[in-house]
């Protein structure tokens, strides 16, 4: 491949940990696209000046992690309507006229990893746990699917009751975590307490072997929440890494108009893992 190299970034705090380089690399690898695509770690009130430079500098694209997501989303001139619901941009690129566009590709990436593992939202009865920056990303895409019901539940009914206000329809309801009833088709842990080795004070009689489990954290061993749910006898359980690879595909997508072949490199990420 000759010709000039496009660049490309993630931008966080901390960064290291970052699959994205690796993600994108194998990505442009595969669809034979000339780029190099690197990780910034950004002082927590430099993320301005960052991309300013970034984008004077010629560089085309950046993935936006923690804790930027939010100023992203103030500095985009121009969002997608999923991001302006979202409240929060993981994803920037400059068009012909400079104008910074926003985008968050979350949603869209989890909707694809559920329909990848055949897990459908069409008529389902959905829990989400948790009402913070991950779960109001991932709302409109999922709501999108046509779920009959959509609960949010969190420690906080408050926070809950906040999201369930914004996104206005009629499907969606909030609860505490004490409060949930029912059984349910989808359930999402949207809340970082298995990372902290924790598990969110839910009750067993919300899964069944017909409940599919989705923890959008991930590890190289079984999260804790599902280890949780598949010890309540869930059907499947399913962890975030696949969310972070198809949330990457539809970056590139944007970025490159080109799709890449995401199982294919699901498989490489897991092996790499174990």
């Amino acid at each position: 491949m000759a010709g000039p190299v496009d660049t490309y970034a993630v931008m966080g705090n901390p960064v290291a940990h970052s699959k994205s380089p690796v993600i994108h690399t194998l990505f442009a690898d595969q669809t034979d696209q000339n780029l190099r695509y690197s990780a910034q770690l950004v002082d927590i009130d430099g993320f301005k000046q960052a991309i300013d430079e970034f984008f004077g500098n010629g560089d085309l694209g950046l993935s936006i992690t923690l804790p930027f997501k939010e100023e992203a989303w103030q500095l985009a001139q121009k969002r997608t309507s999923r991001a302006e619901k979202a409240g929060a941009v993981n994803t920037l690129w400059q068009d012909e006229h400079g104008l910074l566009h926003g985008d968050n590709t979350d949603g869209p990436g989890l909707v694809a990893d559920l329909a990848n593992n055949r897990v459908t939202t069409k008529g389902a009865r959905v829990l989400i746990l948790g009402a913070g920056g991950a779960v109001r990303g991932v709302l409109e895409p999922l709501l999108a699917g046509q779920p009959v019901e959509v609960v949010i539940a969190n420690r906080t009914r408050s926070k809950a009751d906040t999201l369930v206000e914004y996104f206005g329809d009629n499907a969606i309801s909030a609860c505490g975590f004490d409060e949930i009833e029912g059984r349910f088709d989808l359930v999402i842990n949207g809340t970082a307490a298995s990372l902290q080795g924790e598990m969110p004070a839910i009750p067993g009689h919300i899964i069944d072997q017909d409940t599919c489990c989705y923890d959008m954290m991930y590890g190289a061993d079984e999260t804790l929440f599902n280890r949780w749910c598949r010890e309540q006898g869930a059907g499947k359980t399913i962890d975030g890494l696949g969310m972070l690879v198809e949330q990457a595909a539809e970056q590139f997508a944007i970025w490159r108009g080109v799709r890449p072949d995401t199982g294919q490199i699901l498989d490489l990420l897991r092996n790499e893992m174990a």
